[in-house]
């Protein structure tokens, strides 16, 4: 069995979408994603898509949610 060192050392030449994908399968082995919640999850999303594009959101700028956390 190879050390954690080692395996390490191997990945931490990835690119970082690659260790991204690669955190993501570690974590799903550690407990299988329930379908269930995925599924509402993913309506979720497609609901707050579509309120977005319908207008129905009340939306704030990037520059004004990061303003307040400048000096």
């Amino acid at each position: 069995m190879l050390s954690i060192d080692s395996v390490y050392n191997e990945i931490s030449t990835l690119k970082p979408i690659d260790k991204i994908k690669l955190v993501e399968k570690i974590l799903n082995s550690l407990s299988a994603p329930n379908i269930e919640i995925e599924n509402i999850w993913q309506d979720e999303v497609e609901n707050r898509i579509k309120a977005y594009e319908d207008g129905l959101l009340n939306t704030v700028s990037e520059s004004k949610v990061f303003s307040k956390y400048r000096d």
